[in-house]
């Protein structure tokens, strides 16, 4: 079994990203435009720092930061357990960048969701509210909405909703609901995909409002009938009879290959198409929470700090120290390789 203490946060050599939070990383998300890192936290801030290479020599500059400090007025009984006693009422848990990386939205255990016009530096507007915590949110740009996934209870008992936003339009222009809290959201359109609790994968066509759904373990499905025989699951973050949850998976924007992170301290790269590990990474000594790359892939951020999947009552805020830092991928950590008896990659 895996332990976790006072040992090495930073095994693989990677840079330290300046001035952390001061709790616990929910989400990091770079612009799709620049080296603008975006973190939010459970001490209530998002945060941004611009990230300039030289070579092989990597430097964080702070740039500005805002809170969530609305308070909550009403909990419900999942919020509770959330939080137990520890009065946190702002928590930021998600944050996602505008297609042209001038602005970014963030959301949280205030209800709300905050737009950021951050390169022009004005002030944060609130443009979304819901009824409990938002867990993940996505800018579609196809569609010039906002979806934000959140664990809103609903009238037929159903445990989470997302909702389209016209962000220049106080209520929202749809509510989808869902069978269960949504966990989390990705849009690539036409298609959005929603993890929620219970197992729930479900899959929403933008253009025409179908439902599918996938339940059981983390795996590959393509959602491309003819392409169904090709799906998979692998097994990894464990350690003997342990099992760590995958807390981020992260696509690499040219190869297409991707990088899982886990609860486990790990963070390793995989190629889907020929189903094996193409680089598997030091331990840490805390849980990666989260993680992404850059837009063009050059950069891997992952965040080390503790991830809450033990609950409250294994968290000392007195020695509990978060950390970011910045991993330069090789080649042959994220670019595919054939598969043996191939002649080329389709």
């Amino acid at each position: 079994m895996a332990t976790f203490g006072a040992a090495n946060t930073n095994p693989n050599k990677s840079y330290e990203v300046a001035q952390p939070p001061s709790d616990s990383i929910s989400s990091l998300s770079f612009s799709p435009k620049a080296n603008f890192l975006v973190a939010t936290s459970w001490d209530n801030q998002v945060r941004c720092w611009e990230i300039t290479r030289n070579g092989t020599v990597v430097n964080s500059t702070p740039k500005a930061s805002i809170s969530h400090d609305q308070p909550v007025m009403s909990l419900n009984l999942d919020y509770n357990i959330l939080i137990g006693k520890m009065g946190i009422i702002a928590i930021v848990l998600c944050s996602a960048w505008k297609d042209d990386g001038t602005t970014v939205f963030s959301g949280g255990c205030d209800k709300q969701v905050k737009m950021w016009p951050l390169t022009s530096g004005g002030q944060p507007m609130t443009v979304a509210m819901h009824d409990a915590p938002v867990k993940d949110i996505a800018w579609i740009p196809e569609m010039n909405l906002l979806a934000t996934g959140s664990w809103d209870k609903t009238l037929n008992e159903s445990c989470g909703v997302v909702r389209y936003w016209d962000t220049r339009q106080s209520n929202p222009v749809h509510t989808q609901q869902l069978p269960e809290r949504c966990y989390a959201l990705t849009v690539k359109h036409p298609l959005m995909v929603v993890g929620a609790a219970d197992r729930n994968l479900i899959v929403f066509n933008l253009q025409n409002p179908q439902v599918g759904s996938i339940e059981g373990r983390v795996g590959v499905h393509h959602l491309d009938d003819a392409q169904q025989s090709k799906n998979f699951t692998f097994k990894c973050h464990r350690e003997n009879n342990e099992i760590y949850s995958v807390n981020a998976l992260n696509f690499h924007p040219i190869h297409h290959t991707f990088a899982t992170a886990g609860s486990d301290g790990a963070f390793n790269f995989w190629d889907k198409d020929s189903k094996q590990r193409l680089k598997a990474m030091q331990r840490c000594s805390q849980p990666i929470p989260c993680s992404t790359f850059n837009n063009d892939g050059s950069i891997f951020a992952y965040a080390v700090c503790y991830d809450w999947s033990k609950g409250a009552e294994n968290h000392n805020p007195a020695t509990a120290k978060s950390y970011i830092y910045l991993h330069l991928p090789q080649e042959s950590e994220v670019k595919g390789k054939p598969r043996a008896g191939a002649t080329g990659r389709k």
